[in-house]
């Protein structure tokens, strides 16, 4: 019981903004590996979209968090992805 309070007191299981946070990070590697294993081209709607969404969700939960270098990082992000979108699609 000690080793449990030691290690895990602070620390909730899933805020309210944890699965926003893993699907932020899974969206990106998986669009990372994607296009480095040739699987889809930089210049997919998937990439983009992967990324776009990805940055989002890295946003939405590191903004709260008063983290501020990575929500910033992908504020970016998400811009560049949104404008590679919108030049993809029209």
């Amino acid at each position: 019981m000690f080793l449990k309070n030691l290690f895990f007191k602070h620390q909730p299981v899933c805020d309210a903004h944890c699965k926003e946070g893993w699907y932020g990070t899974v969206a990106i590697l998986l669009a990372y590996a994607l296009v480095s294993f040739h699987l889809i081209s930089a210049e997919s709607v998937w990439y983009q979209l992967l990324n776009f969404t990805g940055a989002l969700g890295i946003v939405a939960v590191s903004w709260p968090k008063q983290a501020y270098q990575p929500a910033v990082l992908n504020i970016i992000w998400a811009v560049i992805a949104l404008i590679a979108l919108v030049r993809l699609i029209f």
